[in-house]
């Protein structure tokens, strides 16, 4: 049963960058797009970037848009969320997420269209 591992959050100022990781792991892995999501106390979850696996092609949230940039590493069944001039609204929980089947010209943006989840990562960015 695949598994998604969240890791690289923690506690930067304003201005600052983190770049969080999220590894598969599963005798066979295999997605159509993966996808970074966080939640912060009292919301809900909100999509912040998606990729598409085999493409390559992204899409972001526009309150994160050229500040983060989402990539993935095919051979290590990886992908990454580099933050830069973070703000302290991006405080919270960030969890990665795997769409394992689906259509790869489909941008996947909603939490309840992927199916496999990372116990999630905190980034707290502070004033």
């Amino acid at each position: 049963q695949a598994q998604l591992v969240d890791s690289g959050g923690g506690l930067v100022q304003a201005g600052g960058s983190l770049r969080l990781s999220c590894a598969a792991s599963g005798r066979t892995f295999s997605t159509t797009a993966m996808g970074w999501f966080r939640q912060a106390p009292g919301k809900e979850r909100e999509f912040v970037a998606t990729i598409n696996w085999n493409r390559g092609s992204t899409y972001y949230a526009d309150s994160v848009k050229g500040r983060f940039t989402i990539s993935r590493d095919n051979a290590k069944t990886t992908v990454y969320l580099q933050m830069n001039s973070l703000k302290p609204e991006d405080t919270a929980v960030y969890y990665c997420a795997a769409k394992r089947a689906g259509y790869s010209g489909y941008i996947y943006r909603f939490a309840y269209e992927y199916d496999t989840w990372g116990q999630g990562t905190q980034v707290t960015v502070s004033s």
